[in-house]
C-alpha cells in the first residue's frame, strides 16, 4: 500500500518536471530570461547609428551592457561618462569629427552618447580593420594599442588577443566578444 502511494507521487513528480521542461522549451522562458539580462534597450539609437557608422548593433549592445549596463548616468572613476563610458576628450575629438558643438554635448543623454561611442569604435575597427584590436583600443586607448603591435606583444589581425598585457583589457575584450555572441543569438537580425 505505501509502495503504491510512493510510487504514485513519484510518478506525479515526474510527470511535473517533463511537464514544466517541456513549458520551458516550448515558450522559450530562457530567452526570455536572457533577454532581461542581456536587453536591448535604446534600440532605436543603437539601430540607427550602427547603420549611419556600419557598425554591428549587437556588438554596441554587448559594449553598452559591459560599459554602463545600460545606466545613462554612468560616470567612472576616471571621467568617462554615459552609456557607452566616453572620456570626455574623445568627445570632443569625435564632436569634431562628426560636426557636433562640443559645447552642447550632454553624455548622459542616451542620443549623443551612442552616436559619439558608436562613431568612435568605427573609426577604431576602420583603423585596426578588426573588432577585437578595436575593443582593446576602446578600453585601452590607440597608444597603448599601437605600441603593443609595435612590439609584437599582439597582431594587428587580431588573431592573438589573449596577450593582451592589461588583465583588465582582456578580460574585457572577452567579456564584450561573449557578449556579442550572446547578443547575436537572442537578437537575430
Amino acid at each position: 500500500m505505501i509502495s503504491k502511494i510512493f510510487n504514485k507521487k513519484m510518478l506525479i513528480i515526474l510527470l511535473s518536471i517533463l511537464i514544466f521542461i517541456c513549458l520551458f522549451k516550448i515558450f522559450r522562458v530562457q530567452d526570455i530570461l536572457k533577454k532581461n539580462i542581456y536587453p536591448n534597450k535604446y534600440e532605436g539609437y543603437v539601430e540607427s547609428y550602427s547603420q549611419k557608422y556600419n557598425v554591428e548593433k549587437n556588438l554596441v549592445f554587448a559594449i553598452i551592457k559591459a560599459e554602463s549596463n545600460f545606466d545613462e548616468n554612468a560616470i567612472s572613476n576616471k571621467g568617462a561618462t554615459g552609456l557607452m563610458q566616453i572620456m570626455p576628450s574623445t568627445a570632443n575629438e569625435i564632436a569634431k569629427n562628426i560636426k557636433i558643438d562640443y559645447n552642447e554635448i550632454d553624455l548622459k543623454k542616451a542620443d549623443t552618447n551612442i552616436n559619439i561611442g558608436v562613431k568612435y569604435i568605427s573609426i577604431l575597427i576602420e583603423k585596426y580593420g578588426n573588432k577585437e584590436v578595436a575593443l582593446a583600443a576602446y578600453n585601452a586607448g590607440t597608444g597603448n594599442i599601437d605600441n603593443w603591435i609595435e612590439k609584437g606583444i599582439i597582431k594587428k589581425d587580431g588573431t592573438d588577443i589573449e596577450n593582451i598585457p592589461y588583465k583588465e583589457t582582456n578580460n574585457y575584450v572577452r567579456k564584450i566578444l561573449r557578449d556579442y555572441k550572446i547578443y547575436e543569438s537572442l537578437y537575430k537580425s
